[in-house]
Order: C-alpha cells, then sequence, then structure tokens
C-alpha cells in the first residue's frame, strides 16, 4: 500500500470545498488515513517547499500557503501517488481536464485547490511534515 500527502488549500478552505474535495477523494477509493486542518506560518511554508526556493514563484507561493488554513490529508491505497495526481489534474486549472478537482475547482496556477506529492521521495518527506507515525491509522 503506498502512501500520499494531499492538501487542501486555502482558496479551497475558504470556497468550502473541503468537505468536496473529501468526498472526491472516498469515491476514487483511496483510503484518508490522517487528517487535520492547520494554519501554517510563511517560515513553515518555506520548509515544506523548500524544494522551490530558487524558483521565482517561492515567495508567492509561500505567502499564499501561509494566508489561511489548510486541511493536510495522508491517503492510502495501491498506486496513491498517481491515482491522486490523477484526480487532482494538470497543476494549471486552464489545462486541467474539467472532471478533475483542478478543473472544476482551481482559480490559477498557484490557486488550484489542492497539493500532492509527486513521488514517493516527496511523500515521505511531506507526510512527517505534517504528521507523526502517532497520527496515522492503518486500516
Amino acid at each position: 500500500m503506498e502512501r500520499t500527502l494531499a492538501i487542501i488549500k486555502p482558496d479551497a478552505v475558504e470556497r468550502n470545498l473541503t468537505g468536496e474535495i473529501l468526498r472526491r477523494i472516498e469515491e476514487e477509493g483511496l483510503k484518508i488515513v490522517a487528517l487535520k486542518m492547520v494554519r501554517i506560518s510563511k517560515r513553515e511554508a518555506e520548509g515544506f517547499y523548500d524544494v522551490h526556493r530558487e524558483r521565482p514563484f517561492f515567495d508567492s507561493l509561500t505567502d499564499y500557503m501561509s494566508s489561511g488554513p489548510i486541511v493536510v490529508a495522508v491517503l492510502q491505497g495501491e498506486g496513491a501517488i498517481e491515482r491522486w495526481r490523477n484526480l487532482m489534474g494538470a497543476t494549471d486549472p486552464a489545462k486541467a481536464n474539467p472532471d478533475t478537482i483542478r478543473g472544476t475547482f482551481g482559480l490559477s496556477i498557484e490557486k488550484n485547490s489542492v497539493h500532492g506529492s509527486d513521488s514517493p521521495q516527496s511523500a515521505a518527506y511531506e507526510i512527517p511534515y505534517f504528521f507523526s507515525h502517532l497520527e496515522l491509522v492503518n486500516p
């Protein structure tokens, strides 16, 4: 069983889309094995997105991710990373399939409603950034 991190970003939380996004995750057959709402600081966002530190969008991204509450979850299932990424859709909502979360709810490349780990290595870094082993349920 594979695990991945999912984040419902500030734009989606603010627009009350959390329940609908979680419904879609469960409908896809992914198990939610950890879930919480948090508000991260700019510094915490910078730590999480450290891999993008040299990119031109780093400051804007970390400002945005610390601008309001987010919902973080750990999803589990066969091929969880790929399945969650397919459900999210392309990073740019204008290029995402309309049936995906980003295609349906995304406002822009930055405010695209959700984040997901892109590899087993990033999931191994991202999951413990938000969750201790005690918070992960083994279904």
